[in-house]
Formats: structure tokens, sequence, C-alpha cells
């Protein structure tokens, strides 16, 4: 009798034992989580959401392929509102949430502002447009890439076109006093002042956010200035050429990046014809870059906007190092981000050792009948 109970305790514990084991759930795998700062609420947010979608639509693609080493990927999207004291908290909230690479800034001086956190972090950060060249010349951060080109490039394209396309001799820079568009400013002014029978007739900054700018109007004009050559973006460029238009100005407006988006254009109006910007490279004719283009068109009803194509090749350049490094871990993330091309919508790229794109460059746009219109 005992040994009958025996067997059927035991029998009793194996059968227990195997539907605890059945009924155990396997462990749900990981995502890779990708974050994406830049500014998404305030008057920049035109520059930042743009990114965002951009990330939006690659990692919809590629998860409904299987993700990246056979994991999901998930965004951890944070606004720095375009100002370094909240990228800081942006960057601060990113690490702490796991995220293992980040796409942005956006700005030059929030990217500034978060990339040593970041690089303690061992997070590598690419960016679709903060073209502030320190962040890539200086070495001081090392765990920075970017999608763009940078500002002295851009600077000396400026200056090119506008003495010797438009034919200005006298010309006054302005800036709006940040990393960026003093930045550029500089390297404007330096650029200037080696050309034979050039004149920088006034370099100023200018303060973001003003209402008026007529004082700084006014001295261009006192300047003699036959072009203005600005460092910064849209919300302050707009106010300048609108004010400058009202007074029967008859120079030429050239600036960055920074303003050569459609948010320009609407703020300033019919003022905005005429303005010359500079801008990446027009890719229009990449297949990719049409795919892309159409898929935000399809999700989100409309164009995309700035640095969209940027914040895309951005995010496959990164999503892409890590499957070809089969880690999630920086340094073999760099190792293929430095040795290897990819396809994406800026074109077929890869990364030097301070971490600027080859690849990409610059060209001259107009704003003509409303739109931006490269100059060839």
């Amino acid at each position: 009798m005992r040994r009958v109970m025996c067997i059927t305790v035991v029998a009793m514990m194996v059968m227990a034992l195997m539907i605890t084991g059945c009924s155990k759930k396997a462990e749900p795998v990981q995502p890779i989580k990708v974050g994406v700062a830049g500014p998404h609420s305030g008057d920049l947010a035109s520059y930042g959401i743009p990114t965002v979608r951009a990330a939006e639509l690659v990692v919809e693609e590629i998860n409904a392929k299987g993700g990246v080493l056979g994991r999901p990927v998930e965004l951890l999207i944070e606004d720095d509102v375009c100002k370094p004291e909240v990228a800081t908290n942006t960057a601060t909230k990113l690490v702490s949430d796991g995220a293992v690479v980040v796409v942005g800034h956006v700005c030059s001086g929030a990217t500034k502002a978060a990339l040593g956190i970041y690089n303690d972090a061992g997070i590598i950060v690419m960016s679709p447009s903060a073209t502030n060249p320190d962040l890539t010349q200086s070495g001081d951060y090392p765990n920075f890439y970017r999608t763009i080109a940078s500002d002295d490039l851009q600077a000396k394209l400026g200056v090119d076109f506008t003495v010797n396309t438009l034919g200005a001799k006298k010309v006054a820079v302005l800036h709006d006093k940040g990393d960026y568009g003093k930045g550029y400013a500089e390297f404007a002014k330096k650029y200037l002042e080696e050309m034979p029978g050039v004149e920088v007739t006034l370099f100023e900054g200018v303060t973001p956010g003003a209402v008026d700018y007529s004082a700084i109007v006014q001295k261009v004009g006192r300047s003699g200035a036959e072009a203005v050559v600005y460092g910064g973006y849209h919300p302050e460029a707009s106010k300048i050429v609108t004010q400058m238009k009202k007074k029967k100005m008859d120079i030429f407006f050239v600036s960055d990046d920074g303003v050569k988006d459609v948010t320009f254009i609407k703020v300033a109006g019919e003022y905005s014809e005429g303005v010359y910007a500079s801008g990446p490279m027009d890719v229009s004719d990449l297949p990719m870059y049409q795919k892309a283009v159409e898929a935000h068109k399809a999700k989100y009803g409309e164009e995309p906007g700035a640095f969209f194509k940027e914040g895309y090749a951005a995010t496959i350049a990164l999503l892409n190092a890590i499957e070809k490094a089969g880690s999630t871990e920086s340094a073999a993330i760099e190792k293929v981000l430095r040795s290897e091309f990819v396809d994406t919508t800026v074109g077929n790229i890869s990364f030097d050792a301070k971490g600027d794109a080859i690849g990409v460059g610059f060209s001259m746009y107009k704003v003509v009948n409303g739109e931006y219109v490269e100059q060839k």
C-alpha cells in the first residue's frame, strides 16, 4: 500500500512539473531603443518634426521585416525645443530610458550641450542638421556623426555665390549669436575678407525673439552694403527680410539652411521672394528618396519638411551599422559607420574619422513664386 502511495505521489510531482513547464511563458524579446531628439514644439518645431517622422517611417519598415538583430526597434522621442539648457535634460532622459543610439539633436547649440552626457554613457549620436564645424573638427565629441555637411563648407558656398554670382562687393554679415548662426557668420566674414576687392561693411549679432529689427536694418542701410549674409534661423530672418523690403532696400539677402525652410516663406510671405539660402544638395532623383517622400505623404498627408531626408538617412545608417556589427556596442557600430557605405535618402554615404558624412554637400536655392528653387 505504501509503495502504491509513493508511486502516486511521484507521478503527481512529475505531472505538476510538466504542467509548470508547459505553462511557463517565453521571455519577451527586448527591443533596440533608438532616441530621437530635437525641437518638437516651439518656433523651430518645423526643423525637428520631420526627423521624428523620418525615423518612424524607417522603423515601421524595418520592424515589418523582422527588426534589427531579430529584435524590434523602439523609438524614444524627446523634445529639446532647440535650447541647450533643455537638451541636457533630454539627453539624460534618453540615457536613463535605455537608448543605444540617438538620432539628433537638430540645433548645433543643443547638440553640443547634450553630447558630453551621451559620450559618458557610450552612446553614438547622429544629427541630421547640426552643422557647427567644431562638433566634428575640435575632437571633443568622438561619439558625434552627422548626415549633413558642416558650416565652413556652407559659408564658403554662400560667400562665393554672393560675390562671384551676385556680384556684391560690399557685404554686411549678421547672425543670431547662437553656436550655429554665429559660427556660420564668422566663417563667412573670414572668407569675405580673404577675397580681393570685397569689403565687410558690418558684422553684428541680433537678439533672437525680438519683435523689431529696424535698428539693425538701418545699420545695414547706412553701411552701404549690396548684400546681407545672415547666419541663423527663420524666425529672425523672416522679420529682418520683411523690414528690409518694406524700407525698399534693394539688396541681396543670402542665408543658410536654417532659413531654407518652408516656414520662412510662410512667415515672410511676399517678402521672401528673391531670398537666397543654402541647403543640402537636391537628391530628388534618388529612388530611395522618392519612396520615402511618397511614404510620408501617404502617412501624414503632406510633403516632408526640412531635414527629413537627413533624418531618414541617419536612422538608416545607425540601424544598418547595428545589424552589420551584430551588436549595440558603440565601438562595433563605429567600426561599421567608418568603414562601409550605405544607401540612404541623401546618397551612398560613409563617415570619416571625425564623424562627417562622405558623399554629401550643399547647393544654393532661391525663393521663386513661393518655393525654394535650386540654383544650377
